[in-house]
């Protein structure tokens, strides 16, 4: 392993989730009027319905099976799937998301580059970031083609214990990519580089749509009518749907 493995595999990841959130806790602290999605919507509706619909089905759907996929330690699951199925079922349905992401970001960066109204309006982190993301959906989606030649899940495994050493602070992870292909790094780097964007863009809103969560356990709120004051032997207004 060199030196640029070392620092991009080793301790990139780490700058990288630094930036990510200490970056979102002071943009929510400093910059609340910010914190938003800037829908385009008002602009031109146009592809924007399927773009999003198609891109966020498929991008939430790999983000939770890239959580879920890497971080889940092999002994939880060797008991009733192997890790060559495990990989062929990632490879499935990730490829499935991957398409339907794919084809959702080139639907929303094609409208944000040629609808005029749209683009004078478009700040520069907005096609940057979806460039960014059509890259990272682009190699996510090239990596199947190389997974495919080691159908024993190996490669796979490699790259689950690289995040689950990541996470628990443990040495030696660059290590477990020495056999890694240039498209699978590539793959990873962009997505650390977009978590190391992310507090300086319209993803933070990411953060809303996970919030909106706590709605679930949030206890109902009662609303009751308003009763105007008014003047002795002044009739109160009927209340709408009030009986006769």
């Amino acid at each position: 392993m060199n030196a640029l493995d070392n620092f991009l595999f080793g301790l990139y990841p780490y700058i990288a989730l630094t930036v990510f959130l200490l970056g979102s806790l002071i943009r929510f602290d400093r910059d609340q009027y910010t914190w938003k999605s800037d829908s385009s919507q008002l602009l031109k509706a146009g592809q924007l319905r399927w773009g999003s619909n198609l891109f966020h089905v498929g991008v939430l759907f790999l983000f939770f099976g890239h959580f879920f996929g890497m971080l889940t330690p092999h002994f939880l699951y060797e008991s009733f799937i192997s890790a060559g199925t495990k990989q062929l079922v990632a490879m499935v349905s990730g490829g499935v998301a991957g398409v339907l992401g794919f084809i959702g970001v080139n639907l929303l960066l094609h409208r944000r580059l040629f609808e005029p109204r749209i683009r004078i309006n478009s700040k520069v982190s907005d096609i940057v970031l979806l460039v960014l993301l059509w890259l990272q959906l682009a190699l996510g989606l090239a990596t199947i083609p190389m997974s495919a030649q080691h159908l024993d899940g190996s490669m796979m495994m490699k790259l689950a214990q690289w995040a689950q050493y990541i996470v628990t602070f443990r040495a030696g992870a660059p290590e477990l990519l020495e056999h890694a292909g240039w498209i699978f790094k590539m793959h990873m780097f962009l997505g650390m580089s977009i978590f190391f964007i992310f507090p300086f863009t319209r993803l933070v809103h990411v953060w809303s749509g996970f919030g909106t969560l706590a709605y679930l356990v949030r206890p109902y709120q009662v609303v009751r009518a308003r009763r105007m004051n008014l003047p002795a032997g002044h009739n109160q207004p009927r209340q709408p749907g009030a009986g006769v």
